[in-house]
């Protein structure tokens, strides 16, 4: 939820910073969506606790628009990550599911179309991750299935202009840290999972 996160749980999770707990009836995700556009709370992390967590978020997914997507964490022979600069931030190529589309051969169309590559392995799914943007005046969920990938070599990346991607570079483990300070909190959850 823009610079802000939403934590569903059956536990107290440690390290966390700037945590405003909430109740179930504040659960209410298009309202919570909107207090993140308040400067006031940007980088906010609402806690909710519950023991049977599952069915909270399965209930929250029923009264919301849900998008599915699917992406990549692609590595090069070489051991770099592919990263797309998109709308001025940093991030990894996704897209939406097409149709009857599965999830595993969208998030590898969507790798290929967005950054001129052929995929030579599709692993293992890495995460889901959630995270909600308005769409023509009304707030959806999309929710994003990431895999790991693989090229052989290191191929010369295009980025696809008309969707709004400038730049696509393979990335050093080393230097993804510098990526931090101009990403999205889910892709920086990523970032913390490989480094």
């Amino acid at each position: 939820m823009n610079e802000s996160q939403l934590i569903l749980a059956d536990f107290l999770p440690k390290k966390l910073s700037i945590v405003q707990t909430i109740g179930l009836q504040e659960i209410d995700l298009e309202k919570l969506f909107q207090a993140s556009k308040n400067r006031n709370s940007k980088d906010i992390t609402y806690l909710y606790i519950h023991p049977d967590i599952d069915k909270v978020f399965k209930s929250l997914l029923l009264k919301t628009t849900v998008i599915k997507a699917a992406g990549g964490l692609v590595r090069n022979g070489e051991g770099k990550f592919l990263f797309i600069h998109r709308l001025g931030k940093w991030d990894l190529p996704k897209g939406k599911v097409e149709g009857n589309e599965k999830m595993r051969s969208a998030a590898v169309r969507e790798v290929e179309e967005e950054c001129g590559i052929k995929v030579d392995y599709l692993g293992d799914k890495l995460t889901t991750s959630y995270h909600m943007y308005t769409m023509r005046g009304k707030t959806v969920l999309k929710q994003t299935n990431w895999y790991n990938m693989g090229v052989n070599k290191s191929p010369i990346l295009t980025p696809q202009l008309e969707e709004d991607i400038t730049e696509a570079k393979w990335v050093d483990r080393q230097d993804l840290e510098k990526l931090e300070d101009n990403t999205y909190p889910l892709i920086t959850q990523i970032i913390k999972q490989i480094k």
